[in-house]
C-alpha cells in the first residue's frame, strides 16, 4: 500500500497543485480545507502517513496546530508550509514538534525529501508500537510463576539461583523457563533480554 500524504489548504488551487506533485511521484493523497475537517475525519494513523498543512500565519499557528493535533491523538508527522516566516519561525516550528517547516516557493527535492523522512519515521514508530503490544500481549500470557521466571532469568539469573529465589528444584525452574521462552517466542536467553529491553521492564535492582 501505498504511503499517504493528508493535505491541509484552504486555497484550493495550492492543494490541488501539492496533490498532483506527491501523486505524481507515487503517493496517495488525502486533502483537506481546515484543521478542524481533519480531526473530524479521524484518519488512521496505523498506515504511514504524514500531514503536509498550509498556513497564513506561521507564527502564531504552528503551536496551537501541533498542540491541537496531539491532543487529539493524532500522532502524525507534520510539515508546514507558509507564504511568510525566517529562521527563527522555523526554529519555533521544529520545537514545537513540527516534523519540517518551508517558506514557499518550496525548492521539489527538498519538499519531497522531507515527506520521506516524515512518513520513514512514522513507520518506524509505527512498526515499534506494534512491536511492543504485541510483546505486552505475549506477557500478558504467562502465568504468575513462568513471569517470576522471567524476571530472574532476564536479570542474568542462573536456574540454580532461580530455583533458590523461589523455594523449588532446578527441574521445575527449567520446565517453566522452557514455557518462558515459548510464549514470548524467542529462541535464547539474548533474545529474551532484548524482549525485556524493548519493553521498558529492566529497572535497576534495588540495593
Amino acid at each position: 500500500m501505498s504511503a499517504l500524504v493528508h493535505i491541509v489548504d484552504g486555497d484550493a488551487a495550492s492543494q490541488a497543485g501539492i496533490g498532483r506533485m506527491l501523486r505524481a511521484c507515487g503517493y496517495e493523497t488525502k486533502a483537506y480545507v481546515s484543521a478542524d475537517e481533519i480531526l473530524n475525519h479521524r484518519p488512521d494513523i496505523e498506515s504511514a502517513s504524514c500531514i503536509v498543512i498550509d498556513t497564513l500565519s506561521p507564527d502564531k499557528s504552528i503551536p496551537d496546530f501541533v498542540n491541537l493535533f496531539s491532543k487529539a491523538g493524532l500522532n502524525l508527522p507534520v510539515i508546514f508550509l507558509t507564504d511568510q516566516g525566517d529562521v527563527r519561525v522555523g526554529v519555533r516550528a521544529i520545537k514545537a514538534g513540527a516534523e519540517d517547516f518551508f517558506t514557499k516557493p518550496v525548492e521539489r527535492d527538498e519538499f519531497l525529501d522531507a515527506i520521506d523522512r516524515a512518513i520513514s519515521r512514522h513507520r518506524l514508530v509505527n512498526e515499534h508500537e506494534n512491536w511492543v503490544r504485541t510483546g505486552l500481549a505475549r506477557l500478558g500470557r504467562l502465568t504468575k510463576r513462568e513471569r517470576q521466571v522471567f524476571d530472574l532469568v532476564v536479570r542474568g539469573k542462573m536456574n540454580k539461583q532461580v530455583a533458590f529465589t523461589l523455594g523449588t528444584t532446578e527441574r521445575t525452574i527449567k520446565a517453566h523457563r522452557h514455557k518462558v521462552m515459548e510464549k514470548m517466542q524467542v529462541r535464547s536467553v539474548v533474545e529474551l533480554v532484548t524482549c525485556a529491553e524493548r519493553l521498558g521492564l529492566l529497572r535497576p535492582e534495588s540495593p
